[in-house]
């Protein structure tokens, strides 16, 4: 579902933010990326959604790359920031049916979705207040709901439990567990290494731009804990 091959990104200093990335993810997978602040999680991710560019490497989603078919590969995913960018002078629902007709989403699917979702993150009563009343948490719901509304086969999740009260993240991971029972896949960065460790199959480490660690979580932790394992890991790289 998603490719990630020898991909590097540099900015303006000679410094690589990541270097020679290769990671897959396929369908059914819930692959958690985990790294210190400033270890290319954020840069990676971004590239994948198609939001940076890049020049090393190639990503791809589904078989089609990024760099040369974007909005295919667009229409395929859907990417959550760690701080999404709304547009604050709509309504809930009128954001929600911006997004449904960028996707093309049809009438009866976006009200069977968009009711099933708000009313699963209790926001149906605050859908036609405008954006800008909102809390950080209930931005975060609302773009949560609007990534899961056109059905993507991929989702791309940066640090999505920040800003989410405890209910609200429960019912995000078993949304995120039944949509790759479905057949979808889920890519995500998050410091909460308790939720990685129980939620996702498989774990990346990644360490000052390079993958350190890949493979099933039960590989990567073996008889410890994501924690243990993370925290030697970094020590040992330093």
């Amino acid at each position: 579902m998603l490719k990630i091959t020898n991909f590097s990104k540099s900015y303006k200093s000679d410094k690589k933010a990541v270097d020679g990335l290769n990671l897959e993810v396929k369908s059914g997978d819930i692959f958690g990326f985990i790294g210190h602040n400033g270890a290319g999680k954020t840069t990676t991710i971004r590239a994948i959604a198609g939001v940076l560019d890049f020049e090393e490497g190639e990503i791809t989603v589904d078989g089609v790359s990024i760099r040369k078919d974007p909005v295919t590969c667009k229409k395929k995913m859907a990417y959550i920031p760690d701080n999404p960018d709304l547009y604050e002078h709509l309504t809930g629902i009128g954001y929600l049916n911006f997004i449904g007709d960028i996707y093309e989403v049809k009438k009866f699917d976006r009200e069977t979705l968009i009711e099933k979702y708000s009313d699963a993150f209790e926001l149906t009563s605050n859908l036609g207040d405008t954006i800008s009343s909102y809390s950080h948490g209930m931005k975060q719901k609302l773009a949560i709901i609007a990534a899961l509304i056109h059905r993507p086969m991929l989702l791309i999740l940066d640090e999505p439990f920040v800003g989410l009260d405890p209910k609200a993240a429960f019912t995000l991971k078993s949304i995120m567990s039944e949509m790759c029972k479905n057949g979808s896949a889920i890519f995500f960065s998050t410091h909460v290494l308790e939720v990685a460790e129980k939620l996702c199959n498989k774990i990346a480490i990644i360490k000052g731009g390079k993958l350190i660690s890949v493979g099933t979580t039960a590989e990567v932790k073996g008889n410890h804990s994501l924690e243990d394992v993370f925290l030697e890991l970094i020590d040992v790289q330093n």
